[in-house]
């Protein structure tokens, strides 16, 4: 455990990483754009800057443990933090797309060892009693993270050029590894500790591991763009996701020295609980961070910086609630209480927001529902953490917080997979209903459409001209008004999974938090 002066330049250090890691997750989305015409990309192409750092990210996450503990864990997040930096450097330097690319698969190797293993440092550096502050320092970085990634991509990208967006990486980097090397230390465990011989490491896992989740990632990253399931790409990828995973569950379960520790999940149920958690967390915080922009952007018509700067107060309020809600935990108000607080919370988010989306919504129209959405997340993920790492100590804790990362990861991909799909496809079924009451055979589309094209006539139009751009100005009402109502079903079917997913909760047992962590079976 540190104290003083050492400690809290510690939780600076790895906040300062979480942020790094989990900002770049989501500041690319604003300069893709930018990228396709820089880079002479096509749309369905430029996705693969995003997809290569969340296949490297959701690989590397449950490894962190192994690696933390087979070379040292100061050294292997001094090497991530190295790495991530260099790789931002590169990212910016790249001259072609695919360069870009491999850069960024690079970037997201180093970035995904981030975020679990200054979990795991955060957990020693705190007494017990202390744990939950120092597990809401932790979520102050995961949640702001993503969400102020679009803030700060959409400044850079309006301010200057897109590689600015990784630059910006490096001078933090170059500080968080001079902290590293000045002030992390290992715990005794781990500096004892005998590395395993190459001979005697987990390979076969590796592989299962990289194939599995690694081809489930790329399947929901690139899923929507290829059409799913009408794609041999997207199939052959489905083969390989679903044999390398059930691959990896045998191995894992029966190896005697496995990369991943599975075994992990049947010590503590509140473990094997707090993953499925995590996963509908994930599903939860980053779909709604998914969709709100994309509605604001194509809808209202707002800048990338306008959009950013509209989720940047929520997302600041849930990082200075943690500290609070740290302070609850250790004052003995129960996780068993808060998360379906937490969940309540949030399902009134997504109500009220499919309540407030219309054509006319503004910015002060998001910002109260957008504080709800800050403090559900608060009352959700450190309770989730906590009780999922209490009474997990040494190598066990470091497995169960590299096991519950990628799963909020995996959580956050399907959520915004399923909801990508769900825009695309209703958009056009919703556009079915209304079209029934469109016709020049009544008299409400005849008028709406003669004054139309009145209108443009009045503004220099021939009459064959306004009649054509009155029709164009038909459609474009009714789209709109279609993907109003299709937004708002997302929203809804957002709440609707978190409150189904409520009785979970009845399956954890209660975390006393005094001197030390026990658990009680309640």
């Amino acid at each position: 455990m540190e104290t003083g002066f050492t400690k809290w330049i510690i939780v600076v250090t790895v906040v300062l990483c979480v942020l790094l890691e989990l900002i770049d997750t989501s500041i690319v989305n604003v300069a893709l754009t930018q990228m396709m015409g820089n880079l002479s990309a096509t749309q369905q192409e430029v996705t693969w800057v995003v997809a290569a750092y969340g296949i490297a990210n959701v690989i590397v996450i449950p490894m962190t443990g192994f690696l933390a503990e087979q070379f040292g864990r100061k050294n292997y997040f001094f090497f991530s933090v190295v790495l991530f930096t260099l790789a931002s450097m590169a990212c910016g330097q790249s001259t072609n797309l695919w360069e870009l690319v491999a850069f960024r698969f690079v970037q997201g190797i180093g970035g995904g060892a981030l975020m679990a293993t200054s979990q795991a440092i955060l957990i020693d550096t705190f007494p017990p009693k202390q744990l939950p502050l120092g597990q809401a320092l932790f979520g102050m970085g995961v949640i702001i993270g993503p969400t102020i990634g679009p803030t700060l991509g959409g400044y850079i990208v309006d301010n200057y050029d897109w590689p600015w967006i990784f630059y910006v990486n490096v001078p933090v980097g170059i500080l968080a590894a001079i902290f590293t090397l000045l002030f992390i230390r290992d715990p005794d465990r781990i500096k004892n500790a005998i590395p395993r011989p190459l001979r005697e490491i987990d390979w076969a896992g590796i592989f299962l591991l990289i194939l599995g989740v690694g081809s489930l990632q790329l399947v929901l990253e690139q899923g929507e763009t290829e059409d799913w399931f009408e794609s041999a790409y997207i199939n052959s990828f489905a083969a390989l996701a679903a044999f390398g995973l059930i691959g990896f569950i045998v191995r894992e379960l029966t190896a005697k020295a496995p990369i991943v520790d599975l075994r992990v999940l049947g010590k503590s149920r509140n473990l094997a609980v707090g993953s499925v958690l995590s996963f509908v967390l994930g599903f939860g915080m980053f779909a709604s961070v998914f969709i709100l922009p994309i509605f604001t952007q194509r809808i209202l018509g707002f800048t990338a910086a306008q959009t950013g700067y509209m989720l940047l107060p929520g997302a600041l309020a849930s990082g200075f609630m943690m500290p609070v809600i740290g302070r609850m935990l250790q004052a003995g108000v129960p996780q068993k209480v808060m998360i379906p607080v937490g969940f309540l919370i949030f399902f009134g988010f997504t109500f009220w927001m499919a309540n407030v989306i219309s054509p006319t919504a503004g910015e002060d129209d998001f910002f109260w529902p957008l504080m709800v959405r800050g403090l559900g997340m608060g009352l959700i993920f450190l309770p989730i953490t906590t009780m999922s790492l209490a009474g997990l100590k040494g190598k066990d804790a470091g497995q169960a917080a590299g096991l519950t990362g990628m799963i909020r990861q995996l959580g956050g991909s399907f959520g915004v997979a399923i909801v990508g799909t769900y825009l695309e496809r209703s958009i056009a079924q919703n556009r079915i209903s209304p079209l029934a009451h469109i016709s020049l055979y009544d008299s409400a589309t005849v008028q709406r459409i003669q004054a139309f094209t009145q209108n443009f006539m009045a503004h220099g139009f021939s009459f064959e001209q306004a009649q054509k751009q009155a029709y164009y100005a038909l459609e474009g009402i009714l789209m709109k008004q279609v993907s109003i109502i299709t937004y708002s079903q997302v929203f809804a079917m957002i709440g609707l999974f978190f409150v189904c997913c409520l009785p979970l909760v009845l399956l954890i047992k209660r975390v006393k938090i005094t001197g030390k962590i026990s658990m009680d079976a309640h």
